[in-house]
């Protein structure tokens, strides 16, 4: 056997604006010399792509997002793989899921599973799957039925909503799954029995592509109602990026302090929060971009003062890891405001290269924010300590050599 294998990653959706993160792995994994298929749960529903999505050569295929959609490709996936072996190894996995969580999204999964081992490319010997809770079911099951060994990469809703059982099943059928986090990290393994094989490794950037630059828009204090200070958020639009927080947060800010608010990113709460801001009486100071390309998301870090993001856990579980934002901010020396939930505090030290304060405190995301706006020097010394630690512990070519090198002792370990 040899020491590269042809792997198929399956994503929950591909391409998708807000997942940056996953298709600069994925091209790091080509430029490592990894051969790669890409099979999606999802069709993209982002109306722009980002110009890494463009250098990807790994081909695309869709699986059926719902299977009632597609019968006749599902249908034949099923009759053909009634007489194999690999379907009924599988089957009882499934139904025992099933009996936990009787759903439809569950069958739905196993016939997703179906269609991928009928379109298995031939040439393929190992499975991936990007996030724990969806796409892994549909790799698990695959999996068994083709007989083919599986890893994951998982990040931070896929660990947090997910149930526990779950997730032990998971991690005791992967060969081996990496996070993102410590803080995931620590609940993975928590979970993963004694034969632990979960790993962490943060995702990085690609500073070649995000380049070094010097902030300009430091000198702004607020004073200058011609001036004002411009504050930036690049997220979706969802309960835990905690946007509620931070509108109120602008609303205490002081009346004789000048300065803007640019959102990009598109989410379901969008409209929810414009009114917000109209309400609050806001709404002329704010900027709503919409969901942008890369590029143009770079602009904005490049001409902004600081950075907010004020993230919290939602309701159901579900938080952020480490937002790949923040790492980005903190690339082009934007100081970056934000919550010490998950793992935004391996990224930023409160006081040293960043400010945090508790989530759910519009008082406190205030005086933080009143503090950057009216200090630029700080914002400056900030920003340069930030865009150290990016390069020194977050360059993405780290994680791109802990991933390959973990494939290839797989397969060494398979032979």
């Amino acid at each position: 056997m040899a020491d590269t294998r042809k792997i198929v990653v399956v994503l929950k959706g591909y391409p998708r604006l807000s997942e940056t993160f996953i298709a600069q792995e994925i091209l790091g994994l080509e430029k490592a010399g990894l051969d790669l298929a890409l099979f999606a749960l999802r069709r993209p529903t982002d109306r722009k792509r980002h110009p890494v999505h463009d250098e990807i050569k790994a081909p695309v295929s869709y699986l059926p997002e719902y299977l009632h959609e597609e019968p006749g490709r599902v249908l034949r996936a099923f009759f053909k793989a009634l007489p194999r072996a690999g379907f009924w190894r599988a089957l009882p996995a499934f139904l025992r899921d099933l009996m936990r969580d009787p759903t439809r999204n569950r069958v739905r999964r196993f016939g997703q599973a179906l269609v991928l081992a009928d379109e298995w490319p031939e040439d393929a010997g190992w499975l991936h799957s990007h996030f724990i809770h969806t796409p892994a079911s549909v790799t698990r099951y695959a999996s068994v039925m083709i007989g083919i060994p599986w890893t994951c990469s998982a990040h931070a809703k896929d660990i947090w909503t997910s149930p526990d059982w779950e997730l032990s099943g998971k991690l005791a059928s992967a060969r081996w799954t990496v996070t993102c986090t410590k803080d995931g990290y620590s609940r993975l393994q928590s979970l993963a029995g004694e034969r632990s094989r979960v790993h962490l490794s943060y995702h990085g950037l690609d500073l070649d592509r995000f380049g070094h630059v010097a902030n300009t828009g430091s000198s702004r204090d607020g004073s200058d109602p011609d001036n004002p200070a411009l504050i930036l958020s690049v997220g979706r639009a969802v309960e835990k990026k905690g946007y509620d927080i931070l509108l109120r947060a602008l609303a205490l800010l002081p009346t004789a302090l000048n300065w803007r608010f640019v959102h990009i990113g598109g989410g379901d709460k969008l409209a929810e929060l414009q009114k917000l801001a109209k309400e609050l009486g806001l709404d002329g100071r704010i900027a709503w971009k919409g969901a942008l390309a890369q590029e143009d998301v770079l602009a904005h870090y490049r001409t902004s003062d600081l950075f907010v993001l004020p993230c919290r856990v939602a309701a159901d579980g579900d938080r952020d890891g480490l937002p790949n934002v923040l790492v980005e901010a903190s690339s082009q020396r934007l100081m970056c405001v934000s919550t010490d939930v998950a793992g935004v505090p391996e990224l930023i030290v409160d006081g040293e290269n960043g400010l945090l304060v508790p989530p759910e405190d519009p008082q406190a995301l205030a005086a933080a924010l009143e503090r950057a706006i009216c200090d630029p020097y700080m914002r400056e010394a900030f920003g340069d300590s930030a865009e150290k630690r990016v390069r020194g512990a977050f360059d993405h070519r780290s994680s791109i050599r802990q991933l390959t090198e973990l494939f290839k002792e797989s397969w060494c370990n398979e032979q």
